[in-house]
């Protein structure tokens, strides 16, 4: 009798100490490094003006669209954005990293794409097949977060469960309803799915495994083709599961965009996204970040807000309207650091400050380019050959001043492109010419019937910068890298 409650009481302890070595392998995965590839395409743009034009027109729209709705997925589009691959049920896709949305979708056989002629191959998706039975139930709390105005109740009721039923709780069997997103250009209808979702691994990390991941199954789009990770701050998004499976890994991330100036030969290396956080060892160079606090947002509490206080260009320092400094109570104010948004969007008056203050200094050697401005949607532009041939002229430097006193300098390529004129009439005589303009847009003027971001903080600008979202801490950080360099050393690791 001894002897068998001893031989129990060992089965008893080799089942509990595999049950902790099983868990144990969540909580010390402490990292996950991924790759981000630049979608940037060598083929779909006829010239730089052409490119230009469609990333300002997105960025315009993306903004536009911050400002003016409840819930938010927006346009995406080759030429500005950073993709990431996962594997759902044996099948690969590449979808867009986004930190302005909260809900990560895919698309679902059958698919039909509306309007999306020319932003992909022909034949080159492959649609997700999933099951009627990963639906997830109109009682879930993530049916309730995808149709954040609706009770469970009327969920149910949407769905058809009798009346008794949803009185005694008892509609687990039927589906969550679809939900709509709208997008600056386009929208879906997706319903609410769970299955295993697999990361991929590095040289220094192995797949992650994330079991009942929810996501979005979309079986009809309008001008977006292949799917969004979103990394905001609402619970559906990446970062908030993975806080489920390992507060380590859903805390912080950060990403650190190799730069690339619009130039695909200069994409050599994937884009670093860390999941969780590294140790200062394991990277060669440490630059320590410049934090400035997250703004809480009660209409639109999935973005990253913080404050601006100040523009300088040059040695002149130009304040930012007081709406960019907080969020009200309406929800209105504050910039959005958004990683699908290709150029930074400020408010008509201190856009036109900088840009006034921008062309003071630049405009006395080199020479405003008007067409290219046309052409580009980005003014000013200048010719850089300079007036009378004079050259060397100087691009004045340009810092943002956060909240709490956190100045980020921002490298001269991280708001001044310079590029070859490639027009698209052959017999424009500035064909051939160096060009430089601002990367930096117009928002337009504030509108007393929107709600929502006084600006937004674009990838462009974030370039050579690992840009950290500490979600414990509820702060954003930046810290001058090289993407590439960085890449290697935590590959490495």
């Amino acid at each position: 009798m001894s002897m068998s409650m001893s031989m129990a009481s060992s089965k008893l302890l080799l089942a509990c100490f595999s049950l902790f070595l099983s868990l144990s392998t969540v909580s010390v995965t402490s990292q996950q490094l991924l790759p981000l590839t630049h979608s940037l395409s060598k083929t779909q743009f006829s010239s730089a003006h052409h490119l230009l034009k469609s990333t300002a027109t997105i960025s315009a729209a993306r903004h536009r669209r911050h400002t003016n709705r409840k819930r938010v997925s927006l346009p995406l589009s080759p030429g500005s954005d950073y993709t990431l691959t996962f594997t759902l049920k044996s099948q690969t896709f590449s979808v867009y990293m986004d930190t302005g949305s909260d809900m990560v979708w895919f698309p679902c056989s059958p698919f039909e794409c509306i309007l999306c002629e020319g932003k992909y191959p022909p034949g080159s998706l492959s649609p997700l097949n999933v099951s009627k039975s990963s639906l997830l139930s109109c009682k879930s709390h993530a049916c309730s977060s995808a149709h954040s105005s609706l009770s469970s109740s009327n969920l149910c009721a949407i769905a058809k469960c009798p009346l008794d039923e949803i009185e005694i709780s008892d509609c687990s069997n039927f589906s969550c309803p679809s939900f709509y997103y709208a997008y600056g250009d386009g929208s879906l209808i997706a319903e609410l799915h769970s299955e295993t979702l697999l990361m991929p691994s590095t040289s220094n990390s192995k797949p992650l495994n994330l079991k009942n991941f929810t996501f979005g199954c979309a079986h009809s789009t309008l001008g977006e083709p292949i799917g969004v990770a979103g990394f905001g701050r609402g619970s559906l998004s990446l970062p908030a599961q993975l806080a489920n499976l390992s507060p380590d890994l859903g805390n912080q991330f950060s990403y650190c965009l190799v730069s690339h100036s619009f130039d695909s030969t200069k994409l050599r290396h994937p884009s670093p996204l860390i999941l969780g956080k590294y140790k200062e060892t394991e990277i060669d160079q440490v630059s320590e970040y410049v934090y400035t606090p997250m703004l809480e947002n009660p209409k639109h509490p999935y973005f990253y807000s913080v404050g601006l206080e100040a523009i300088s260009v040059g040695s002149r320092r130009i304040e930012a309207p007081e709406n960019l400094r907080r969020v009200d109570r309406q929800g209105n104010g504050g910039v959005v650091v958004d990683s699908g948004t290709t150029y930074t969007m400020l408010p008509s008056k201190l856009y036109k400050a900088v840009a006034v203050e921008l062309e003071r200094r630049i405009g006395k050697v080199l020479k405003r380019a008007t067409e290219t401005e046309s052409m580009t949607g980005l003014r000013p532009c200048f010719y850089m050959h300079g007036r009378k041939g004079r050259l060397g002229v100087v691009i004045p430097s340009l810092a943002l001043h956060f909240g709490r006193n956190s100045s980020v300098v921002l490298p001269r390529r991280n708001y001044f492109h310079e590029f070859m004129d490639g027009g698209d009439d052959k017999k424009k005589k500035s064909k051939g010419r160096k060009m430089g303009c601002l990367m930096m847009m117009d928002a337009g003027e504030e509108e007393e019937e929107e709600s929502g971001p006084g600006a937004t903080l674009g990838n462009y600008q974030q370039q050579g910068f690992e840009v950290v979202y500490d979600l414990a801490e509820r702060r954003v950080g930046f810290a001058r890298r090289e993407c590439a360099t960085l890449w290697n050393n935590l590959n490495q690791h």
